[in-house]
C-alpha cells in the first residue's frame, strides 16, 4: 500500500507531540516520587534528580533548621550570571539583604545560606490592598524572618521579562523539595508582589508562584 508523504507526516508530527508530552510528564512524577520527599529531609549537599545545585551551604539536621513557614518568590533586576555573585555575596554574609536560595537563568539552583540563619527579605507583609490574593492572613505576617526567599535572576533590562525555560523546570522539583523539608503547604507559596506593595511596572514573582499553586501537590 503507498504512505502519502501527508500522512507520513502527520505520523512523525503526533510521534514528536507524545515525545514531548512523554516528558513535559515526566518532572512531575518525579517529583511525586517518594524517594524526592525522603532526599528532601536528608543532610549535607545530596545530588536531587533534575536539579543542577551548588551548594555553598549544606544542609543540616532539618529538624534543627530554622522554622520556616512561607515561601516568597523574588525576581532581581539582574542580568543573566547575576544569581551566581548574589549567591555568593549572601554566602559571605547571610544575614545581608537578599535570600537563601538563588536561580540562575539556566536552571543553575545555588544553596547560598545554612538553613538556621535568616537572610533579610520583603517588606514586612505590608500588603493590605487584596489585589493578588487575601491579604487577612499574609498582612504583617509573611515576612522575611519566617518565609524562605528564592531568587530568580535574569529580568533587565526588560523587568517585564518572565522566567526561562529552564528556571521554569527547575522551580517545578525546587518548590516540591522546599515544600517537603519543611513541611510547607502548597498555599504558603507567595509572589513577593503578593504580600508586599513592590514595583508597579511588573508582578515580581507572581508567575512562578502561580505556576507552583497551579502544579498542586
Amino acid at each position: 500500500m503507498m504512505v502519502s508523504w501527508n500522512a507520513k507526516a502527520n505520523v512523525k508530527s503526533i510521534a514528536r507531540a507524545l515525545v514531548l508530552c512523554v516528558a513535559a510528564l515526566a518532572v512531575p512524577a518525579l517529583a511525586q516520587d517518594p524517594d524526592l520527599a525522603g532526599l528532601a529531609r536528608s543532610s549535607g549537599t545530596p545530588d536531587i534528580p533534575g536539579l543542577k545545585m551548588v551548594w555553598l551551604a549544606p544542609w543540616g539536621d532539618v529538624s534543627k533548621s530554622h522554622p520556616w513557614a512561607n515561601i516568597i518568590v523574588h525576581q532581581t533586576e539582574g542580568p543573566a550570571g547575576s544569581a551566581r555573585g548574589g549567591a555568593q555575596e549572601q554566602s559571605r554574609n547571610p544575614t545581608r539583604r537578599g535570600v537563601m536560595v538563588w536561580v540562575e537563568t539556566d536552571g543553575t539552583v545555588y544553596w547560598a545560606v545554612a538553613e538556621n540563619l535568616v537572610p533579610t527579605h520583603g517588606d514586612g507583609g505590608n500588603r493590605n490592598d487584596n489585589k493578588y490574593i487575601d491579604n487577612t492572613g499574609t498582612y504583617h505576617q509573611v515576612i522575611g524572618s519566617n518565609s524562605i526567599g528564592v531568587e530568580f535572576a535574569g529580568n533587565y533590562p526588560d523587568v517585564t521579562r518572565g522566567p526561562t525555560d529552564a528556571q521554569i523546570a527547575a522551580w517545578r522539583i525546587l518548590v516540591r523539595v522546599l515544600r517537603a523539608r519543611y513541611n510547607i503547604p502548597l498555599d504558603r507559596v507567595y509572589a513577593h508582589n503578593w504580600i508586599d506593595f513592590k514595583d508597579a511596572r511588573y508582578c515580581e514573582g507572581c508567575a512562578l508562584a502561580t505556576m507552583a499553586r497551579q502544579w498542586g501537590e
